[in-house]
């Protein structure tokens, strides 16, 4: 039995491994996928960032990449202004779990 079921998982794990090779031999390799985006109603900032997305894809993430955290720390702090406003203070809060 025990030899049954390690024979299983290798036959399942050679599939896995080999199945995506096999698919590609079968030959025809389709045409070459160009992803763009389109340009052509867009105007200001979106139509620059969607012109940087199509000359330079490493350029696009770098900057995605910067603005993601610097977007978060903003919010954040936004947050932290609009509570103490409205009188939540999570600075000087104290722990319930003792």
């Amino acid at each position: 039995m025990k030899q049954r079921l390690q024979r299983l998982w290798w036959t399942v794990l050679g599939l896995i491994l080999f199945a995506p090779s096999l698919s590609l031999a079968a030959g025809g390799g389709g045409a070459p996928i160009v992803i763009v985006a389109d340009t052509r109603k867009l105007d200001g900032v979106m139509a620059w960032w969607a012109n940087m997305y199509n000359e330079s894809h490493m350029q696009f993430a770098i900057l995605t990449i910067i603005i993601i955290p610097v977007t978060g720390v903003l919010f954040g702090i936004l947050a932290d202004i609009v509570m103490g406003w409205i009188g939540i203070d999570l600075k000087s809060r104290e722990l319930a779990e003792h």
